[in-house]
């Protein structure tokens, strides 16, 4: 019997599967790769849509170069690329990244800058015509002669403006520690503090190097009919230590005081104080005036419309106007110039570094039949 051939076959097979386990080993390596390959794929994947923390932004160059280059270290060379640099004007424009997330805090912190009408202006005066009716219309035949029409009335709307500062302070060791997050910190710091002087103003501002606040205006009992242009209409309380004996109809009069146009986005605007006596008042059946919200992030509702609390409005006493009511989008303007500027002040306080941070503001009433006010007898 001839074994060789046998041998040789036998040592075929054994060649086959050595190839074949080696193969197999091969695909096992590079199936192990692949899925590494998918699995840091899948980190990077999540890692990108995760949504960014509050205040985080981009790392844009021109953002990076300002707040690495300038805020930190104070090397002006670092901002020479960014685009309306205003060292004479008392500091430098800040990147549109860091002045838009300033903006979005102002939107939280400011009460009225969430209701007002905002516009952006590129000068710091800033001029609107409001049209006060006079136009005169009519019913004619197909055939019949037109009469002339009479001329509307303007009134003319400046909003008086000022500088709006904040001067956050941080030591030099905050500054020099790469783990502190500079860029939303200043951003917090400033929107603030704007947020707070702001507020003030919009309410009761004097119109003296800052914005004229509504209730700065002059008021009137009468109608819209009869009211002269730019008076704020009123109605009485009832009582001269609070909301009398009937409050339900007092409110209700002041909601219906205003036109129906205007009642569509209307918001109740008051104080804390003011609001934990509003909060008690019932109706002649014994329920409660006040609606707290069914869902997160919705306004609680007086009569049916959202309440917002401005701490700058005055407290329940004689003759004070601690309730206002209105479409204070119609009603009230805020015209600011969107530039931020920053001038870093490293010698005024040491070892303290200064973040002077400049923007101009302004705002007044614009239709005075949009919003109303109830004044407490006495």
């Amino acid at each position: 019997m001839d074994i060789e051939p046998q041998t040789e076959t036998l040592a075929a097979s054994f060649d086959l599967v050595a190839r074949q386990d080696a193969t197999e080993q091969a695909v096992e390596v590079l199936r192990s790769d692949v899925d590494e390959v998918k699995a840091r794929l899948d980190r990077v994947s999540r890692a990108a849509s995760r949504p960014a923390l509050e205040g985080a932004t981009a790392s844009d160059p021109e953002v990076k170069s300002f707040v690495d280059g300038y805020l930190r270290k104070g090397r002006e060379t670092e901002v020479k690329s960014i685009s309306g640099a205003t060292p004479q004007d008392g500091g430098y424009a800040v990147p549109r990244e860091i002045d838009a997330l300033i903006a979005s805090q102002l939107v939280e912190i400011s009460p009225i800058r969430q209701l007002a009408q905002v516009v952006q202006v590129g000068t710091s005066g800033y001029r609107k015509l409001v049209s006060r009716g006079g136009t005169a219309s009519g019913w004619v035949g197909e055939t019949d002669s037109r009469l002339e029409t009479a001329t509307p009335e303007f009134a003319e709307i400046a909003p008086p403006t000022g500088e709006l500062y904040a001067n956050p302070a941080a030591s030099q060791t905050m500054l020099d520690d790469a783990a502190f997050d500079l860029e939303a910190w200043l951003s917090s710091e400033i929107a603030m503090e704007f947020g707070r002087a702001e507020g003030a103003a919009f309410v009761n501002g004097t119109g003296d190097n800052q914005p004229l606040g509504f209730l700065s205006s002059p008021f009137s009992p009468a109608s819209d009919a009869a009211r002269a242009f730019g008076a704020l209409q009123y109605i009485g309380s009832g009582d001269e230590s609070g909301f009398g004996s009937n409050p339900e109809s007092r409110l209700i009069d002041l909601v219906h005081t205003l036109k129906a146009g205007h009642r569509q986005g209307a918001s109740w605007v008051m104080n804390s104080a003011t609001l934990s006596l509003v909060r008690k008042l019932k109706t002649a059946e014994g329920n409660f005036l006040w609606q707290p919200g069914l869902v997160e992030g919705q306004p609680d509702r007086l009569l049916g419309y959202p309440v917002i609390e401005a701490e700058d409005m005055p407290d329940v006493a004689a003759r004070e106007f601690p309730i206002a009511f209105g479409n204070f989008k119609a009603g009230y303007l805020i015209a600011e110039r969107s530039a931020t500027t920053i001038l870093r002040d490293p010698f005024t306080n040491k070892p303290f570094v200064h973040f002077y941070a400049t923007k101009r503001v302004g705002g007044q009433l614009l239709d005075s039949e949009a919003i109303k006010l109830l004044r407490i007898e006495g």
